[in-house]
């Protein structure tokens, strides 16, 4: 990593008002004066409105936008890349092909897509606070959760498969806000170019500029089987937005780790990060071998290989920031200064005593827990669907009959419409790939805990992970989609009942795993949680709501202008334009253009900016996040971030971190010369 400046670096880290266009802002508080003082206006109450209204969130984590009033959705191609496999098939490889919908009628429904768009901001801060006030671990955990299950519940009221209601946690407790959103679960792909044309120059180009992508794709929510009608949504602009011009992004960023304490950052930079990108390395390894076996086996794994080269650049950018030891040394100055701060007041001192000691010391502990839990609770551990999907049923069974309050939060009634959408999926499940996925788990854990510990011992016997997966997917049924329902309604005594593998595989592991659960939640988590709250109270007495909260996966506006950087003795443009792609291509991959750009070669304007750079403030999530212009009208396509902007997770560098968009005029000039879309380039068009 480039060494930068150390009071720059400073000035990046302090905890103190965001400066330049640094800033991931809720909508309920956007910065508009600091927007009115940079750039001589700032958007009206109408336009914000209108903005949440016209973006929505992929559930399963991306950004996308309304571009037209029949429930067209503009998000990128790598986030629609899931829908576009699963509706692949050994004829037609759709992510090779592209996609068209000619008509209504061929708009085909995404087996497992969820769509979000925000309704509503509550604060429900005190009820959350007052909820769990004077208790500890797991106590503390449970009133959490059963105030969250009562208040996502009484939002979602008898509406909930229409109706998703989420506690959001904002500054790491200083707020809690309940959104009410509308939840979309009929989507319908409707067009997509080539995944070569959406990635071009794939790994190597990717988190880099120039860039030559078009990475987009198109849906359509339908609401009672019609496509829903939409009052707000983005216009697309035929010109683009102008090197300087101001520009918003509306869109969902996943999560930042800005105001962490140095313990967990610590832990971050010795132990998760490393680790997780060992075993990225080691999985990438697997499935570029997997995947040299033929077509079939490239396409089934065409999307998780992606995932893990994405995941891996974007992890090993962040661990290079927490390694530069004057990124270090200004996130431990940050910390120091909160801290005198609180020192200095009487009731702060008082409020925060111990805070910042109780995470140091849930951090030792979760260090000492955390292969335990990466092995069997985190996430989806042995990778395989079919290991999700047991669990889901084995827990469900269990959860439901509780009341809502004591459940896993998973399992509360708010989240249950997402749990059974992605239960019943009628998604392929590929059985030879699952055997390589769960072989490489299996593997794993054994590496990870060691030969001899219990669980391994209990898990393999005498099986080499390679026979254990090939008996648990031989002789599973539960890619039956028909037998998962049967399952999930016939409860407790279904799942007793049933000798699938797998099911009885998780049921003889549920209870370790719920243990460590159990004990992350009691001594970890919650008091991290506990006293980010107390340490949350310090930050706003010192700036009030003049900062932005970390990314939560929640609605935000970032604000910048259309700028390129310097590079050493670079300039990098803002633009790229269609003729640096022809220029750009060898015809081999990863730098070859699809057969369908080459026939339309003459008939594109080489003139016509395809990608362009911003100085807005983004992060994972944002991915398919509209770029609106001040009128309203969407100029491109957030579709990846600049090498500089790795570090974003931690800070914002306002000379060097840009987001990278498809100008809105190469989607227009692509689906009208090349693609010959035109119908559905007029239903975008802005008038």
């Amino acid at each position: 990593m480039t060494r930068r400046h150390p009071l720059l670096l400073v000035l990046c880290f302090l905890g103190l008002p965001a400066i330049a266009d640094e800033g991931m802002w809720t909508l309920d508080n956007p910065p508009l004066q600091r927007i009115q003082e940079a750039y001589g206006m700032a958007p009206s109450a109408a336009w914000i409105d209108k903005a949440m209204h016209a973006s929505v969130r992929l559930a399963a984590g991306c950004s996308g936008s309304f571009v037209s009033r029949k429930g067209l959705v503009l998000t990128n191609h790598h986030c629609a890349a899931r829908c576009i496999e699963q509706l692949s098939d050994a004829q037609h490889d759709l992510l090779v092909e592209g996609v068209l919908a000619a008509s209504a009628e061929q708009e085909r429904q995404c087996p497992a897509m969820e769509l979000n768009r925000l309704e509503q901001i509550t604060d429900v801060t005190r009820a959350v606070i007052d909820a769990t006030a004077g208790l500890d671990g797991e106590a503390y955990k449970q009133a959490r959760n059963a105030v969250q299950a009562r208040l996502t519940s009484e939002c979602a009221g008898a509406d909930a498969r229409r109706t998703r209601c989420d506690v959001v946690d904002l500054y790491h407790g200083g707020q809690y806000k309940l959104y009410r959103y509308r939840r979309f679960q009929d989507v319908r792909l409707v067009f997509a170019p080539e995944r070569i044309a959406a990635f071009f120059g794939g790994d190597p180009d990717n988190f880099n500029f120039p860039r030559f992508d078009l990475d987009m794709a198109l849906l359509r929510v339908y609401e009672d089987g019609r496509p829903a009608e939409v009052r707000d949504y983005f216009p697309v602009s035929a010109q683009g937005p102008a090197a300087g011009q101001l520009v918003f992004v509306t869109g969902h960023p996943g999560s930042t780790q800005r105001e962490l304490t140095m313990a967990r950052l610590s832990t971050m930079r010795t132990l998760t990060l490393p680790e997780t990108l060992l075993r990225l390395a080691e999985y990438r390894g697997v499935l570029e071998q997997y995947s040299g076996g033929g077509a079939e086996p490239a396409r089934y794994a065409a999307g998780e290989l992606f995932g893990v080269e994405n995941s891996y650049k974007a992890l090993r950018g962040r661990l290079e920031t927490l390694l530069d030891p004057q990124a270090f040394e200004a996130k431990r100055q940050e910390e120091a200064a909160l801290r005198a701060y609180a020192a200095a007041h009487a009731g702060l001192k008082t409020d925060s005593a111990g805070a910042w000691d109780a995470i140091e010391q849930a951090e030792v502990a979760f260090r000492e827990q955390y292969r335990p839990l990466a092995a069997l609770e985190f996430g989806n551990p042995f990778l395989t669907e079919y290991f999700r999907i047991a669990r889901v049923l084995v827990r469900g069974a269990a959860e439901r009959p509780l009341p809502n309050a004591k459940r896993l939060p998973e399992y509360a009634d708010a989240g249950l419409p997402e749990v059974e959408a992605r239960l019943f999926s009628k998604a392929p499940i590929y059985p030879e790939f699952e055997k390589l996925r769960l072989a490489f788990a299996l593997s794993k854990m054994r590496e990870s805990l060691g030969a001899d510990h219990p669980t391994v011992r209990q898990v393999l016997g005498k099986d080499s992970p390679g026979q254990l997966a090939a008996r648990l997917v031989d002789g599973t049924h539960l890619g039956d989609v028909a037998l998962r329902r049967r399952l999930w309604d016939g409860g407790q005594a279904a799942i007793d009942a049933s000798d699938d593998p797998f099911i009885r595989f998780v049921v003889a592991l549920d209870p370790q795993a719920r243990a460590l659960r159990k004990r992350y939640e009691a001594q970890i988590e919650s008091v991290e949680q506990k006293s980010a709250e107390r340490i949350a109270r310090v930050r706003f007495a010192r700036t009030g709501a003049e900062h932005y909260p970390d990314a939560t996966f929640s609605l935000r506006l970032s604000y910048g202008k259309v700028a390129g950087w310097q590079e050493g003795e670079t300039q990098v443009e803002p633009f790229t334009r269609f003729a640096g792609a022809f220029e750009r291509a060898t015809g081999s991959d990863p730098f070859r253009l699809p057969d369908s750009w080459l026939r339309a070669r003459n008939s594109i304007d080489p003139a016509k900016p395809l990608n362009f750079v911003t100085t807005n403030d983004i992060i994972g999530g944002n991915s398919g996040s509209p770029v609106v212009d001040s009128q309203g009208a969407l100029v491109g396509l957030i579709f990846d971030g600049n090498i500089r902007s790795l570090g974003g997770a931690f800070l914002y560098d306002g000379a060097r971190n840009r987001a990278v968009a498809v100008d809105s005029a190469a989607i227009l000039e692509a689906m009208e010369k090349i693609y010959h879309a035109g119908a559905l380039a007029r239903e975008m068009r802005a008038e």
